[in-house]
């Protein structure tokens, strides 16, 4: 089984581990990622605001490319880019007026047929029986908050979500590898976003509140999908302890990289070890034995 790959910016900067940990649990599930040739960004997280021609151009060239690249599915592992894919497919295929435009600017015609997938919506498609089958490790004491944030969601007629409120897709994917899931109420609410940089004041706040509840809840680690999602709730969490002296702190795992502990992947081939949040207790109460990440 192959399946079209658009790893996005972060892939290759804040979201290293995303990619790392996709590509090694897919090589256990003996999937293959075809590499969409000459990607580029996708938009994320300025050009909405900036431009709307742009803003649906921009994943459109993406689009195209797969479209000569003969994918007839396409995996965007962050959700900020398979938002802005889906946002701009959609536009193509109900404004004629703006996809005159756009294939304009790109010299050719496009096709909005293609299908476009998060993560959970692929790890839906292998199902939990494979995922299983492939299990070694032991997760049954784990308490996991999994966190969907805006785009996994939001807009509802983009994301598709199973609920916008009260999702339960990751949860599934999650149990399937034996962990236990909280329930808790901040696993939809935004963490700041790309306002991390230019107003990092509002992102420490609204990351606080996240981390804040899922500790309340008694969750061990906090799941994510999103690689923004991931730099606010793991790095900016480095400041919320400075603010507040003594606090607890909690681990964030991206999706792929719990998916690939349970496999039993070394944490060093998840890029775990380049975590702000010190992960190596959670790693013991995974694995049990010791674990150093190095």
């Amino acid at each position: 089984m192959n399946i079209g790959y658009y790893p996005g910016c972060s892939a290759e900067g804040t979201g290293k581990e995303a990619d790392l940990s996709l590509k090694e649990v897919f090589k256990v599930l003996d999937i293959g990622l075809d590499e969409l040739e000459d990607w580029s960004c996708c938009g994320a997280t300025s050009a909405h605001v900036t431009s709307h021609l742009l803003a649906v151009a921009l994943p459109a060239r993406n689009l195209l490319l797969a479209q000569k690249q003969g994918l007839n599915e396409l995996l965007a592992p962050c959700a900020a880019c398979y938002s802005r894919l889906v946002s701009s497919q959609k536009e193509l295929r109900l404004d004629e007026k703006t996809r005159m435009r756009v294939e304009d600017l790109l010299e050719d015609k496009m096709n909005t047929g293609m299908k476009i997938c998060n993560l959970l919506q692929v790890f839906e498609e292998i199902g939990p029986t494979k995922l299983k089958e492939h299990t070694v490790a032991e997760l049954k004491n784990l308490k996991v908050a999994c966190y969907y944030g805006c785009l996994l969601v939001r807009p509802a007629d983009i994301a598709l979500a199973d609920d916008v409120e009260d999702p339960h897709s990751m949860e599934r994917i999650v149990e399937a590898m034996g962990a236990k899931t909280i329930n808790w109420n901040f696993k939809t609410e935004c963490c700041g976003a790309a306002h991390s940089i230019a107003h990092t004041d509002i992102v420490i706040k609204l990351s606080k509140m996240i981390l804040d509840d899922a500790i309340k809840r008694g969750a061990d680690v906090i799941v994510v999908a999103c690689p923004m999602c991931h730099s606010n709730l793991d790095m900016r969490q480095l400041a919320i302890i400075d603010q507040d002296k003594g606090r607890s702190q909690i681990p964030v795992l991206y999706l792929t990289e719990l998916i690939g502990l349970a496999m039993g992947i070394e944490p060093a081939a998840l890029g775990i070890n380049s975590h702000y949040i010190d992960v190596k207790p959670l790693l013991s109460k995974i694995t049990k034995r010791e674990v150093v990440c190095a």
